[in-house]
């Protein structure tokens, strides 16, 4: 019988494929069954039992009819009794030139989706960004544009844990959003902002939106416009999208995006989009974690003495909080710190997230509790690596 030549270059390496354990068309779970089913079938082509691939690729493409992916390996494989499949979409030529664009995405994400299976994270890490999730953050998103996935993760008082992963796709113009309409998704850290109603969406949007907070306080110092950028889901002709096909925002496939919609927090649920993450097991950021709580514990301390003094010496120079520059913003606070003198300040919930780029920046949110007050705030700080010192570049409540 026929072989496929593309297996021999390690599109389905079979003994790299053999160790996933993800969910199978018989779980429970409507969300990664395609996905599963699809690299299921890449192993059965591994172990040369083609017919087998054939009748597992035809329940696919009949469970999922819009998976485009599905039906140019289903039609591979019927090629494949007959003739040679020498590559992913081995169709004749006339074909090809005509569909030449789609085949090339359909075939980028077919290795997507091949390299994200054998470059599985280490159980038990997560993105070193990810330095300390509080309990507030239940859970965590980290998008690696690079690879083309989300993962969705879960965090408790037994630690951090990957839930589940799912393919992705991004801007046209690829990633690093600059300015309103570049076709770029942004790099940085961002938070869910809502929940979109599916009703109130177009139906290029999929089963339901989750904005965040793009552009945020960096993105916003550092002259960067435009807005308006999501994480949803892929249009019902679509089951997914090629790698790069958005205008900026995230998509994933409709029933992955209901998993993460039923799962995530709005407001608390952090978003970290980058390319390439290295992944840690957590007890390896402990001793950046307690560096962190040791200087904010310091900056507690500062604001408690109320000698603005104290306090400052915290803060950049370019210091900006909502349209305030550190004068302006040091004048207001003034009488606070007054009212404040000899009085504790505690911070609780602390979630610590890093972000390095250009420069080395480090996004604090915490809950902020006065002595004798019943309740308090919680406030979002931005610091950045200067000279080897440590300043706060934005301090501003979250409502």
């Amino acid at each position: 019988m026929p072989v496929f030549y593309w297996i021999r270059a390690g599109l389905a390496a079979l003994v790299l494929l053999g160790s996933w354990t993800g969910p199978s068309l018989a779980t429970t779970h409507a969300d990664g069954k395609a996905e599963a089913a699809l690299i299921d079938i890449y192993r059965t082509i591994g172990a040369a039992d083609l017919r087998g691939a054939l009748r597992k690729s035809d329940a696919l493409v009949k469970a999922y009819p819009h998976f485009q992916l599905a039906q140019l390996v289903h039609g591979d494989l019927l090629s494949a009794l007959s003739r040679p499949v020498r590559h992913v979409g081995d169709v004749p030529g006339e074909l090809a030139q005509g569909a030449a664009g789609n085949l090339a995405a359909l075939r980028a994400e077919s290795q997507l989706r091949i390299a994200a299976i054998r470059q599985r994270p280490p159980v038990d890490a997560l993105p070193a960004q990810f330095i300390g999730l509080s309990k507030r953050n239940k859970h965590a998103i980290a998008v690696d544009t690079a690879k083309a996935r989300l993962y969705l993760f879960e965090n408790t008082a037994k630690g951090t844990r990957l839930l589940a992963d799912y393919y992705i796709s991004v801007g046209k113009a690829g990633v690093g959003k600059q300015v309103e309409g570049d076709q770029r998704t942004p790099l940085g850290v961002y938070f869910i902002t809502s929940n979109l109603d599916p009703k109130s969406l177009k139906d290029l949007y999929g089963s339901g939106a989750l904005p965040v907070n793009y552009p945020n306080v960096l993105d916003l110092r550092r002259g960067k416009t435009g807005g308006g950028i999501w994480l949803h889901g892929t249009p019902s002709t679509q089951f997914t999208r090629a790698p790069q096909a958005t205008d900026g925002c995230v998509a994933v496939a409709n029933p992955d995006l209901d998993r993460i919609i039923r799962t995530v927090e709005i407001r608390t649920t952090p978003v970290l989009i980058g390319k390439n993450f290295r992944w840690v097991r957590p007890a390896e950021l402990s001793a950046e974690r307690e560096q962190w709580d040791s200087r904010l514990e310091a900056w507690a301390a500062a604001k408690g003495s109320g000698q603005p003094g104290n306090l400052w010496k915290f803060y950049a120079s370019d210091f900006q909080a909502d349209g305030k520059d550190l004068q302006t913003f040091s004048r207001t606070a003034q009488a606070g710190l007054q009212q404040l003198a000899g009085k504790s300040v505690q911070l609780n919930d602390l979630s610590l997230i890093r972000w390095t780029d250009e420069a080395e920046i480090l996004v604090a949110t915490f809950g902020e509790l006065k002595s004798g007050d019943r309740s308090g705030r919680t406030v979002r700080q931005y610091w950045q690596k200067r000279a080897n010192t440590w300043q706060i570049i934005y301090e501003g409540a979250v409502g």
